[in-house]
């Protein structure tokens, strides 16, 4: 089995990242407003990202490392600019300091 991280860019043009066993499934959940919250105002949803894991942990951790990062950040994730992301995870902030790194999320 499987298992995704996602990030939907939204109708108001924000970001949401999730994680599934099944993503066709989801996204189609997602885009009928068939799961309540965030995605469900927010309405169309389009899939900009998604990476495949092979356990749920994995993909739990890099979905909670993801949601905490910048708009910026994850839009350079999103575009495969590794070098951008760890640029951005430098700039530290001690009153934000998160333990994030800038490298992929761990599989």
């Amino acid at each position: 089995m499987s298992f995704w991280v996602y990030v939907l860019r939204c109708a108001d043009n924000s970001y949401y990242t999730g994680h599934t066993d099944n993503l066709e499934l989801r996204l189609e959940k997602h885009q009928f407003g068939e799961i309540e919250g965030y995605t469900s105002t927010r309405l169309p949803v389009s899939l900009l990202f998604s990476e495949e894991f092979s356990t749920r942990e994995e993909a739990l951790a890099c979905e909670r490392q993801i949601k905490g990062w910048s708009r910026r950040k994850k839009e350079a994730m999103m575009r495969g600019d590794w070098a951008e992301v760890s640029r951005l995870a430098r700039r530290y902030h001690p009153s934000r300091a998160s333990g994030r790194t800038g490298e992929r999320c761990k599989r």
